[in-house]
């Protein structure tokens, strides 16, 4: 039998199919239109953050302390001042620790 088969677009979109409450149709469309207009890259709007100004910034909103934060991940307090001061890096399996602390993608801290 016979396959249907569908080429992949060479445009550089890509074709999204979900399924979503009816009460949730209108949100749902007015993400996607939002998603598709033009955006503003960050580094333009924010011209001087870092991943260290990110982290403190992060942590503000989710009101914890350098020492509660340090606790949740498993670091030393000197450490998250480190990386908010960017005189640490923050590397991948850092982020990974700090966006599951609070509650934030990773790719933030990069």
């Amino acid at each position: 039998m016979l396959e249907l088969t569908k080429k992949p677009r060479t445009d550089g979109l890509v074709e999204i199919c979900a399924v979503v409450p009816a009460a949730r149709v209108a949100a749902v469309s007015e993400a996607i239109s939002e998603a598709v207009e033009p955006a503003v890259p960050g580094t333009d709007v924010f011209p001087r953050s870092t991943p260290g100004s990110r982290l403190r910034g992060a942590r503000g909103l989710r009101e914890l302390t350098q020492g509660r934060l340090a606790a949740k991940i498993g670091v030393s307090v000197p450490n998250i001042s480190a990386m908010e001061n960017d005189r640490r890096p923050i590397g991948k399996a850092m982020a990974k620790k700090l966006g599951e602390a609070l509650d934030f993608s990773y790719r933030v801290f990069l």
